[in-house]
C-alpha cells in the first residue's frame, strides 16, 4: 500500500480527489506548490496514520475539515499560502503529536481554539495574516515553542504571561493586531530569543531594560506602539542586534550613545519620537548599516564627517532634528545611497559634489537649513528622480548639467540666492513633473527648451527678474495644473492659446508687465479653482486709447468673471432660447440676489452661511454690470478694481488669502487678485 506521495511543485490544478482517502496507510502527503482549487476533502483528513501533510501554496478554499481530529498521527501540517476560510476546528487539539501548524496567508477568522494548549509538544505556531480575533485563549505549562507569530491578525487583550515559560522561543511576533498593556519583563528570560516583532499595536508603558538579556536578539520591532519613558541603556548589550524599530512612540530622553557601537546594526528607526543626543563618531564604523531614519527627534550636534566612507547605506533621513556643522563630504562613496534626507536641521557649509556625483542616489533633500554656496556639476545622477534645496543660501548660477538628469520627477531650489538665466538644458528633462525655482534672482528669458517637458503639472518661477513672454511658450504643456510666475519682468499679452491649458488649477501672473486684452478664451479654463491672479500688470493701461476699446475690454472682463464663477462658458447648450451667459445669469436672477442658482455648486458650499457670502454676491454684480447691455452703462476699469476692493472686509489679507486657497482640495471657486 502507498504509504508517500510527493507531487509538490508540479502545476497539478483541479481539486484534491477525496479517494486519495481511500490510502489508508498513507503517511506523507506533499501537494504544495501547485494550483489546486476546492476544499480540502473530509475523507482526507480522516488518515489517522497520515503524519506531514503540505498543500501550502495552492489555491485551495472553504473550511479546514473538522475531521483534522481524527488525525491522530498529525506531526506537520503546512496550509499556508491558500483562501482557506472559516474557524480553526477545536477538534486540532486531539492532534496531540503535532509539532509544527503553518495557516500563514489565509483567511482564517474566529477566536483560536483552547484545545491547542493540549499540543504539549507543538514547537511552530505561525497564522501570520488571518483575521483571527479576541484574547488568546490556550496556554503551555511545560512550553516548547520555538516559533510562534500571530502577525497581521485582530487579536486583543495582553501579552500572555505564560509565554515566559517557554524558553526555546526562538521567534515571537504579533505585528498589527490590537494588543494592549506593556511588555511585560519576562521577555528578558527567553534567552534564545531571535526575533521580537510587537510592532503596530497599543502597548504602552516603557520598554522593559530586562530586553538587554536577549543576546542572540537580531530583531528588535516595537514601533508604532504608545510607548514611554526612555530607550534603556542595556539594549547597548544586544551585540548581534541587526534591525531596531523603535519609531512612531513617545519615548524621550537621551539616545543611549553605546547602542551606536553595536557592530551588527543594519537598520536603525527612531523616528517619530523626541529622542535627543549626539551621533558619535563611531558611527561611521558601522560597515553593515544600510538604514538610519531618524527624522522628527531632538538629535543635536555634527554629523560625524567620516559618515558613509566604504559603508552599506541605503537610506539616510535625519529631517526635522537640530544637526549643525556639515554635510560628511565622502556621504556616498559607498554608491549604494538611494534616499539622502537632512531637511530643516541648521547644516551649514556648502553641497559635497560627491552628493552630485553618486549613481545610486533617488531622492535628495536638504530643504530649510544654512547651506551656501553652488550647487555642485551634477556628473552622474542617472537615477535621480526628486531634488528639494528650498530655503538654504545656495548662490550662484543653474549648473547646465543638471539635462543629466533625465529621470527626475521634482525640483525644488526655491527661496536661495540662484542668479543668471534658467539653462536650455532644461528641456531635456523629459519626465520632469514638478518644477519650483522662485523666490531667487534669476534672468533672462524662460528657454524654449523648457516645452519639451510634456510631463510639467507644476511650473513656479514666482519672486524672479525673468523678462520676455512666457505664456506663449508654456501653452503646449498640456498637463500644467499649477502656472506660479507672478513678480516677474515677463511682458506681451496673454495669448489665446492659453486657453489650451484646460488642466489649470491655478494662474499667477500678477506682478508683471504684461500689456494686451485679457481675451474672453481665458474663461475657457473650467478647472481653475486655486487662484486667477492678472494684478499689477498693464493689461488696461497698455492696451487701449479709447473709450470704446475700454468699455469693450470690460465687457470681456465681466464675462470672464461670470464664467469662472458659474463654472460654464460663455455660450452653453443648457441655456435656453440660445441665451449666452449674461443673459442667462440675468434672467434666472431676475432682479434678486439668489446667486445659488447661477453659481458653482462647490463654491456656494464653500461660502454659504459665511460672511464670504456677501463678497461672492458683490462680484457677481460688478460682473453684470461690466457686461451690461449697453457700453455707457459699464463701468470703467479703474471703477471695477475700486468695487471690488471694497467688496472685501478690513480683514484684508486674511479672507484674500482664503477667498482664494481655503480648501484647495474642494474644487472651491477664487476669482481675482
Amino acid at each position: 500500500m502507498l504509504d508517500y506521495l510527493d507531487l509538490t511543485d508540479n502545476f497539478l490544478s483541479g481539486e484534491i480527489p477525496a479517494s486519495l482517502g481511500n490510502l489508508k496507510e498513507l503517511s506523507y502527503i506533499s501537494l504544495g506548490s501547485n494550483s489546486l482549487s476546492g476544499t480540502i476533502p473530509e475523507e482526507l483528513f480522516k488518515n489517522q496514520f497520515l503524519v506531514e501533510v503540505y498543500l501550502h501554496f495552492n489555491k485551495l478554499s472553504g473550511p479546514i475539515p473538522s475531521t483534522i481530529g481524527e488525525m491522530a498521527s498529525l506531526a506537520f501540517l503546512w496550509l499556508h499560502g491558500n483562501m482557506l476560510s472559516g474557524v480553526l476546528p477545536g477538534s486540532i487539539g486531539k492532534c496531540t503529536n503535532l509539532e509544527e501548524i503553518y495557516l500563514l496567508d489565509n483567511q482564517l477568522s474566529g477566536a483560536l481554539p483552547k484545545t491547542l494548549g493540549d499540543i504539549k509538544g507543538l514547537r511552530i505556531f505561525d497564522a501570520t495574516n488571518n483575521n483571527f480575533a479576541g484574547e488568546i485563549p490556550f496556554s503551555f505549562q511545560n512550553c516548547k515553542l520555538e516559533i510562534f507569530i500571530l502577525s497581521y491578525n485582530q487579536i486583543s487583550g495582553e501579552i500572555p504571561s505564560w509565554l515566559g515559560n517557554c524558553s526555546s522561543l526562538q521567534q515571537l511576533g504579533f505585528v498589527q493586531n490590537s494588543l494592549s498593556g506593556q511588555i511585560p519583563a519576562f521577555v528578558g528570560l527567553l534567552k534564545n530569543l531571535t526575533h521580537l516583532l510587537l510592532s503596530q499595536n497599543s502597548l504602552s508603558g516603557p520598554i522593559p531594560p530586562e530586553i538587554g538579556n536577549c543576546q542572540f536578539l537580531k530583531w528588535l520591532h516595537l514601533d508604532a506602539n504608545q510607548l514611554e519613558g526612555t530607550v534603556p541603556k542595556q539594549l547597548a548589550n544586544l551585540k548581534n542586534l541587526q534591525l531596531l524599530y523603535l519609531f512612531e512612540n513617545r519615548l524621550m530622553g537621551e539616545f543611549p550613545v553605546n547602542i551606536w557601537s553595536i557592530q551588527s546594526l543594519e537598520g536603525v528607526l527612531i523616528y517619530r519620537n523626541g529622542l535627543s543626543g549626539e551621533l558619535p563618531s563611531g558611527l561611521a564604523e558601522l560597515k553593515f548599516l544600510q538604514n538610519i531614519t531618524l527624522f522628527d527627534n531632538l538629535f543635536t550636534g555634527v554629523i560625524p564627517q567620516e559618515f558613509g566612507v566604504d559603508s552599506r547605506l541605503e537610506q539616510i533621513d535625519f529631517t526635522n532634528n537640530s544637526f549643525v556643522g556639515e554635510i560628511p563630504p565622502n556621504i556616498c562613496s559607498g554608491k549604494a545611497l538611494r534616499v539622502l534626507v537632512m531637511g530643516f536641521n541648521q547644516l551649514n557649509g556648502s553641497i559635497p559634489p560627491s552628493v552630485a556625483d553618486c549613481p545610486s542616489l533617488e531622492r535628495v533633500i536638504f530643504q530649510n537649513n544654512n547651506l551656501h554656496g553652488p550647487i555642485p556639476q551634477f556628473r552622474n545622477c542617472k537615477n535621480l528622480t526628486y531634488i528639494d534645496l528650498n530655503h538654504n543660501s545656495l548662490s550662484g548660477n543653474i549648473p547646465a548639467s543638471f539635462g543629466r538628469c533625465t529621470d527626475i520627477t521634482d525640483i525644488n531650489w526655491s527661496e536661495n540666492k540662484l542668479c543668471g538665466e534658467i539653462p536650455s538644458e532644461v528641456g531635456k528633462l523629459v519626465n520632469l513633473r514638478r518644477l519650483n525655482l522662485s523666490h531667487n534672482s534669476l534672468h533672462g528669458l524662460l528657454p524654449v527648451q523648457i516645452s519639451n517637458c510634456s510631463k510639467l503639472y507644476s511650473l513656479d518661477l514666482s519672486f524672479n527678474s525673468l523678462n520676455g513672454s512666457a505664456l506663449t511658450t508654456l501653452s503646449n504643456l498640456k498637463f500644467m495644473s499649477y502656472l506660479r510666475l507672478q513678480e516677474n519682468k515677463f511682458s506681451g499679452g496673454l495669448p489665446d492659446s492659453l486657453s489650451q491649458l484646460d488642466m489649470l488649477i491655478e494662474l499667477q501672473m500678477g506682478g508683471n508687465i504684461l500689456g494686451g486684452t485679457i481675451p474672453s478664451s481665458i474663461g475657457s479654463l473650467q478647472k481653475l479653482s486655486v487662484a486667477l491672479n492678472l494684478s499689477s500688470n498693464g493689461l488696461v493701461e497698455l492696451a487701449f486709447s479709447t473709450r470704446s476699446s475700454i468699455q469693450s475690454d470690460v465687457y470681456s472682463y465681466g464675462v470672464v468673471v461670470l464664467e469662472l464663477m458659474t463654472r460654464k462658458m460663455a455660450v452653453n447648450p443648457s441655456f435656453p432660447d440660445n441665451m449666452d451667459i449674461v443673459r442667462w445669469v440675468s434672467s434666472t436672477l431676475n432682479g434678486t440676489d439668489q446667486i445659488e442658482a447661477v453659481c458653482d455648486p462647490d463654491l456656494m458650499e464653500e461660502v454659504f452661511g459665511t460672511v464670504e457670502m456677501e463678497e461672492v454676491t458683490k462680484v457677481l454684480s460688478v460682473a453684470l454690470r461690466c457686461a451690461a447691455k449697453e457700453p455707457s452703462q459699464r463701468p470703467s476699469m479703474a471703477e471695477v478694481v475700486k468695487e471690488l476692493t471694497d467688496a472685501r472686509p478690513v480683514r484684508g489679507a486674511e479672507t484674500c488669502a482664503k477667498f482664494k486657497q481655503d480648501k484647495q482640495g474642494s474644487q472651491s471657486s477664487s476669482y481675482i487678485q
